[in-house]
């Protein structure tokens, strides 16, 4: 049985292995060049399709994360602020706390660096392969208000509903009403237990109930995101809510 290059090519395309039939003239003389055996062949060959298969999925991951800018745990530095010790942003980078469908909010000022770091533990959870999308609250209301009538903003939101992490940045930078709270609380009831969440604010939880003008609302909201948590104060020490859990071991 005697077949063409060209014709191998385009059995490796119907086979979906594309990247390797471009890829497959070169491995060939790679292959003849070295003396490689079978399995040395049949192992590059896997080997190449599997590594441009997870650079295109990276790169997609990368492209519906909707990052502002693209900025790594390794650029954050942590002696720069005291909310965070190095063991513990460690802790962070080792997404301990994402398997097992932890929240995290950040709270402070703007300028301390709470958008940074999310993005930085957004990176790293898809370099590990999760699924991340970035949104501001801003943009987030806009497209729960526009989801019924806009088909961009459902297959925004499908894919947000899909992540395995959701960033929602500024969140309660201004007031809320009902309409739009409550669209809220159905979006966080969905991730509830689903996704993990990261949230920044410059409002404490105490305080969002004012903005949303509906405490029944707040406190279902809170009663969610609380109910697994770490609050990190970016222009102070990190701080534990009482009665739950902690992402962070005991320090050592």
């Amino acid at each position: 049985m005697n077949k063409t290059v060209t014709e191998l090519q385009e059995q490796f395309r119907q086979l979906r292995l594309s990247e390797t039939a471009e890829e497959l003239p070169q491995l060939l003389r790679e292959a003849e060049k070295s003396s490689w055996t079978y399995l040395e062949f049949l192992e590059s060959i896997t080997r190449y399709e599997l590594g441009k298969r997870e650079a295109k999925s990276l790169e997609r991951r990368m492209k519906w994360a909707r990052f502002p800018y693209v900025k790594s745990l390794e650029e954050f530095n942590v002696e720069e602020q005291t909310a965070l010790t190095t063991r513990q942003l460690t802790q962070l980078a080792e997404l301990s706390w994402l398997e097992q469908q932890y929240n995290l909010i950040l709270l402070g000022p703007p300028g301390v660096g709470k958008t940074f770091l999310a993005i930085g533990l957004g990176l790293e959870a898809i370099h590990r392969g999760f699924n991340v999308y970035f949104i501001t609250m801003g943009e987030l209301i806009h497209l729960l208000k526009t989801e019924e009538f806009l088909n961009k903003s459902k297959v925004q939101l499908k894919r947000l509903r899909g992540s395995d992490l959701v960033i929602i940045d500024d969140l309660m930078y201004m007031a809320m009403d009902q309409r739009e709270a409550n669209l809220f609380f159905h979006l966080i009831n969905h991730l509830y237990e689903r996704s993990s969440i990261i949230l920044t604010s410059n409002k404490s939880p105490d305080q969002w109930g004012e903005l949303m003008g509906d405490q029944g609302i707040t406190t279902a909201i809170l009663d969610r995101l609380l109910h697994r948590v770490e609050v990190i104060h970016m222009d102070g020490d990190s701080y534990r809510m009482k009665y739950r859990e902690s992402v962070f071991s005991a320090e050592v």
